[in-house]
């Protein structure tokens, strides 16, 4: 491709380095621009740059046409450590900010408020530069949006290449620019297009095992993750594997989400003391993590740990939960009961400072001499550090039954000198100076907060999760549900705001629907429903039988998107067939169900085929629910709730638990109410078993 040509001959020497302090670093209190009233945390950090900055919008695209400026198009979020050192490095550098205000129409925008514009433009990266790429991103458009070009971060003497070599392009050979932009645009308009499948074909077990197959060839079974580094947790991939050891008794798929559980939990990626898990880790051995916390991966994480919990009973899986969830509480809970975005990786602009200790630190708070050589041993501290400038990273290596052997003590005396040693160095960690925090809250991380609360009360039980799950639900439906059942996608400083995108809906369809299981509240339904017909009217493509991942009433962008692959957050059309069939099953509306089989039907051969499936896990475990449907387990009479609630403590992927004290509304519950008794039926495809009593028979019924 001859944009392609472009950037090999223009940045060759593109390099990923330490951030340094430029020449023309300015204070921030200098300069304003067009930032200073947005409420993202990351557009906010850029507002007193003295780059004239313009939010997306109207205003700065109307005024690149007026002016016939190209447009720059920088894009990332406020826990990307790149971000803030481009930033540094050339944002805030008045001689780079003269070239960018002189020949360039400059637009901020936070990745994570606007995943549309940042799709986009991603897609242009990986079309221009035919590689991955990441945050930053920064895009060089054309007055009308349209892309020539596109990468990642840059340090200050490529960055003024780049901006010097496209703005005498655009002086000289005006028209090679518009070929890049028609070529680019063209490719963008037709990626991820799908084509309606028609045959009859049948969904069958022996092509979902090749699919797993294919999966764990790509496994690290000795480290855990996916082969290589970085690795990324991709909670999704974890819990299809989990599913299918449980569908197939496959115990490599076991062994592969055990082992990967197990390095997670015990490596540098989880923090030890403070709970909760980091954005990936940079090397192969979940030792050194990219320390910044991101809502998302914890409440799926949550998920998942709570999920493996219950089908190994390991206690190390709920611990991990339980220290998560008092992450979440302590640092990401906002009292309105909404869930804050992340916290930043660094601190007093060095990365990971907040988490790491130098030995010396070590001895200077422990000064109880078995006290500090156990903790030490336990989480791999070492005089010349076990990371850079002799930090270390609290991992562990060693088990409590080895170092208990070591020093002549049971391991229960170990972990309560580890605990009461955690409260102590907790006590000191919370002197330093905290990571940025990002309060803005999205609903659709949200969502995948809710079912982590949600998974967590169905694996313990704990009233105290059922609570702040119900007041986020509430939460979700007092600000961001719209009466006409539109969602929006951002809250913050009080002010609901940006009409929400197709992940929103499915991911919240999918945590109202599991609310309804854990309190048979049929409200719960009725919001989930409304939801889905929204989507049916605003973002479904009769063409394609799939969804865009804008809505009708968006402002068209130079594409519409479909969203087909999964990736560390499932994407939103495997959400969204999720979604029908979930929604589909408990409302009886078979053409909800009947559009979700289309839409796995149209994938079917691209997982297939790919030799990727782990990009399309959530698919697979859609996939399963097409071979062998979920089971409807009806619990209907006065003790519904402890019975219902001693099921879901087993790990049991193929059940929809449905019920109440009455029948309700729900056609499946019809007829099902027996005088003086507490009822459970283990019915599929609407037909039920004889009716039993017993939460043990019940289970043997979903069994056997």
């Amino acid at each position: 491709m001859i944009y392609r040509l472009l950037i090999i001959c223009c940045l060759a020497g593109f390099i990923a380095c330490t951030s340094t302090s430029p020449n023309g670093k300015i204070q921030d209190s200098q300069f304003t621009n067009h930032l200073a009233n947005e409420s993202s945390p990351y557009l906010l950090q850029h507002a007193n740059n003295p780059v004239d900055w313009h939010p997306w919008g109207n205003e700065a695209l109307e005024k690149a046409q007026k002016d016939n400026k190209m447009l720059i198009i920088s894009i990332g979020y406020s826990a990307c450590h790149w971000c803030h050192v481009m930033e540094h490095e050339s944002f805030e550098d008045t001689t780079v900010a003269r070239v960018m205000n002189e020949h360039f129409v400059n637009i901020k925008v936070d990745r994570e408020e606007r995943p549309d514009i940042d799709d986009i433009y991603m897609s242009a990266c990986h079309l221009a530069t035919g590689k991955s790429c990441g945050w930053p991103l920064n895009a060089i458009a054309l007055p009308d949006g349209r892309p020539v070009w596109a990468g990642t971060y840059f340090p200050k003497k490529q960055w003024q290449e780049v901006l010097d070599y496209f703005i005498k392009l655009r002086k000289e050979e005006p028209t090679k620019l518009e070929d890049y932009a028609s070529q680019l645009t063209g490719e963008i308009q037709s990626s991820e297009k799908i084509v309606i499948n028609t045959s009859d074909k049948k969904f069958s077990s022996e092509a979902l095992n090749k699919i797993t197959s294919t999966f764990l060839e790509n496994i690290d079974f000795k480290k855990g993750g996916r082969k290589g580094s970085p690795k990324f947790p991709m909670p999704n991939n974890y819990q299809f594997l989990l599913s299918q050891y449980y569908h197939t008794g496959d115990e490599k798929a076991k062994e592969a989400v055990m082992t990967t559980l197990d390095k997670m939990a015990n490596g540098g990626i989880y923090d030890h003391l403070g709970g909760g898990f980091a954005r990936y880790s940079t090397d192969a051995l979940w030792k050194v993590p990219h320390f910044e916390k991101m809502l998302y991966d914890n409440g799926q994480l949550v998920s998942l740990y709570a999920q493996a919990y219950q089908a190994t009973q390991n206690p190390m899986y709920k611990k991990t939960v339980e220290e998560t969830l008092d992450f979440i509480q302590r640092e990401l809970s906002d009292p309105s009961g909404g869930f804050y975005s992340s916290l930043d990786a660094d601190s007093e602009g060095e990365e990971g400072k907040f988490y790491v200790w130098t030995e010396q630190e070590i001895d200077s708070i422990f000064t109880e001499a078995m006290t500090n050589k156990i903790f030490k041993d336990y989480y791999s501290i070492i005089p010349r550090g076990n990371w850079e400038h002799k930090k270390n990273i609290l991992h562990r290596k060693k088990d409590l039954q080895k170092i208990a052997k070591e020093n002549n003590k049971n391991p229960e005396e170990i972990e309560k000198i580890i605990a009461e040693a955690k409260v102590v160095l907790m006590k000191e960690r919370d002197k330093r100076v905290r990571p940025g925090l990002d309060d803005k809250i999205l609903t659709s991380w949200n969502a995948l907060m809710l079912m982590g609360y949600i998974d967590a009360f169905k694996a313990f039980g704990n009233e105290e999760y059922l609570a702040i799950a119900k007041k986020n639900a509430a939460f979700l439906v007092k600000n961001q549900l719209q009466q006409d059942s539109r969602l929006n996608r951002n809250y913050k400083d009080g002010k609901s705001s940006i009409n929400a995108f197709l992940d929103d809906y499915a991911l919240t369809i999918q945590a109202f629907a599991a609310m309804y299981e854990v309190t048979f509240d049929e409200k719960w339904l009725q919001y989930a429903d409304g939801l889905t017909e929204y989507t049916l009217q605003h973002f479904f493509d009769q063409e394609t039988a799939m969804f865009n991942y804008t809505s009708d009433i968006d402002p068209p962008l130079i594409a519409r998107k479909m969203e087909l692959a999964d990736n560390v957050i499932p994407g939103s059309n495997s959400s969204m067939a999720k979604a029908l069939f979930i929604v589909g099953t408990y409302l009886y509306k078979p053409d909800y169900i009947e559009k979700a089989k289309q839409m796995m039907l149209n994938m079917e051969n691209t997982i297939s085929t790919s030799g990727q499936p782990n990009f399309y896990s959530n698919w697979c475990s859609l996939y399963q629910y097409m071979i062998d449907p979920p089971y409807e387990v009806a619990i209907v009479g006065d003790h519904f709730e402890s019975k219902r609630n001693a099921l879901m403590q087993n790990y049991l992927p193929d059940v929809l638990f449905l019920g109440g004290k009455n029948e309700g509304s729900l056609a499946l519950l019809e007829g099902k109410l027996q005088e003086g008794e507490t009822m459970i039926y283990v019915c599929q495809n609407k037909v039920c078993k004889f009716p039993v009593t017993e939460t043990g028979k019940a289970l043997n019924l979903i069994k056997e």
